[in-house]
């Protein structure tokens, strides 16, 4: 099983990314999906999560700016982040759990909010 995250760069305060994750390989059962961050020198956090029926949590350092989402058929999750502010930067990471107790991440991916 792979997880190909994609979307970070860098982007100046305010802006916006969408960042996607794409599941891949033999799986079954996935129950949620969610996106992690690690910032430099610090402890990677839960961004956001979302189940299949469509059920979310967030962070409270990103409500009401990042948007979790997910296509079931294309085995992929996706996270609209706006309003940036320089202390979102970090490596950003998909992560997915199964109904039968796997769990998976991908490989991360960098997004850099700087003016």
């Amino acid at each position: 099983v792979q997880l190909q995250a994609s979307g970070g760069g860098l982007m100046q305060p305010g802006g916006s990314l969408r960042l996607s994750c794409a599941v891949s390989g033999s799986i079954f059962g996935i129950d949620r999906m969610s996106w992690y961050r690690q910032a430099p020198g610090k402890q990677r956090e839960l961004v956001a999560d979302i189940g299949g029926a469509g059920d979310t949590n967030y962070a409270d350092s990103v409500k009401g700016r990042f948007t979790i989402s997910r296509d079931n058929a294309k085995l992929a999750v996706y996270l609209q982040m706006g309003s940036l502010k320089p202390e979102d930067t970090a490596v950003y990471y998909c992560h997915v759990n199964t109904f039968y107790g796997t769990s998976y991440w991908g490989q991360g991916t960098l997004v850099t909010v700087s003016s």
